[in-house]
């Protein structure tokens, strides 16, 4: 039975309206979630101009990310959840209002606050995006391909911010008012997305109350608790190299390869995105531990080529070890989830993956944040080989202790 028959059964207290089209309800998910995505891509490639006009330091651009990263976690974390009580309409809603209060904040950059602020604003909306709208999209999606829910769940915030940050890269240094004509159209896709939401049935039934809702639900079976090592190593280690890039991405191109032109910092900076999503339906069939080893050991020879790069000042081998290391991340990520969720019950599913993100965004948001400060004192080339030795410490205890599910 599909989500919307089943809501159709609930009755209308719930919201259902079976009245209106499944595929509306997919499309609308759809749109949605690219679209949030699209808009916490966009302001990426203007970090550079913003500090070159507006002043704002690195140190300022590192808190950004820490604000936008733990704002994510937060969402994720306390409301991932709501949508089982109040529906998915509704958190989808908020969610598509926080990404566009924080686009309107990102209209007005003079200082570092509003950026800070449009960020975390960002960040809340993606991390609604992540639960309420990604269970819309499975709840919605045709019977038929089979995976079609899970491939656009999965890989609708990589297509997002991918699309969010080359084309704010483009019309920057190509179009008019390069500072927000990005944020306009970013605006008109969320209100046209608002729109179509509104229109759509909802797909939710009723289960917890609103106390059940708001707990975090953070758990380790025992059963798993031996995986757990090596994939906290992966975790930290890919999303901490992603949070730099994030972070420090167009500066450290600015400065080090001496460019300024933001569809290259916004091309860079999805080089890392867009791999990151194919290296992931890559490893779908291969066996966790080999894959995460051999993901591990590819990233840290990613890791040193793109310190080679920079210190040459070559910008082409930069490109091929910012797509290495996406396309690792995605593939170390997508196996560690793999093996600490192969057995565990489904009871324990949702606190496992508040687990994972826990970590993940932790493991960004804590390197990011040191590394803000020791931009005070060292250059951002320092700063990266300090990354690489978190990476080789993450390689080493990969190989030590990844397992294999049993």
């Amino acid at each position: 039975m599909s989500a919307i028959a089943a809501g159709d059964q609930a009755g209308a207290d719930d919201g259902v309206r079976p009245d209106r089209p499944a595929w509306l309800a997919f499309a609308a998910a759809t749109l949605s979630f690219t679209s949030i995505f699209t808009a916490s891509g966009a302001p990426i490639p203007l970090y550079e101009l913003y500090r070159r006009t507006e002043g704002l330091t690195k140190a300022d651009l590192s808190f950004t990310a820490v604000s936008y990263f733990l704002a994510a976690m937060v969402a994720l974390l306390m409301f991932g959840r709501v949508s089982n009580v109040v529906g998915r309409r509704p958190v989808a809603l908020a969610a598509l209002a926080l990404a566009a209060a924080g686009t309107l904040v990102l209209l007005h950059v003079t200082s570092a606050s509003p950026l800070i602020v449009g960020r975390t604003l960002q960040g809340l909306g993606c991390g609604l995006a992540s639960s309420a709208i990604a269970a819309y999209i499975v709840d919605s999606a045709p019977r038929r391909p089979a995976w079609l829910g899970a491939a656009v769940s999965a890989g609708g915030p990589m297509v997002g911010i991918t699309l969010g940050a080359v084309s704010s890269g483009a019309l920057a240094e190509y179009g008019p008012h390069p500072r927000t004509l990005v944020f306009w159209i970013v605006l008109g896709l969320l209100a046209i997305s608002a729109a179509m939401v509104v229109a759509g049935p909802e797909t939710a039934v009723r289960t917890a109350g609103p106390g059940a809702s708001l707990r975090p639900d953070v758990r380790v079976p025992p059963a798993v608790r031996r995986l757990l090592p090596a994939a906290a190593c992966v975790f930290v280690a890919t999303w901490a190299l992603g949070g730099f890039y994030q972070a420090f991405g167009p500066t450290i191109t600015s400065d080090q390869l001496d460019t300024h032109n933001t569809l290259v910092l916004g091309a860079l900076f999805a080089a890392f995105i867009a791999p990151s999503a194919a290296g992931a339906l890559v490893s779908g069939r291969l066996a966790p531990a080999p894959t995460q080893r051999l993901g591990m050991g590819v990233f840290m020879a990613g890791v040193v080529l793109m310190l080679i790069s920079l210190h040459l000042g070559r910008i082409a081998p930069f490109l091929v070890a910012t797509m290495i290391l996406g396309a690792m991340q995605g593939v170390t990520f997508s196996a560690s989830t793999r093996s600490l969720l192969t057995h565990t019950a489904p009871a324990d599913r949702a606190g496992v993956m508040s687990t994972i993100y826990i970590i993940a965004y932790t493991g960004t948001a804590v390197p990011a944040l040191v590394a803000g400060q020791l931009t005070r004192a060292f250059s951002l080339f320092t700063i990266l080989l300090g990354y690489g030795a978190l990476t080789a410490l993450a390689l080493v205890v990969t190989l030590v202790t990844a397992r294999d599910p049993q």
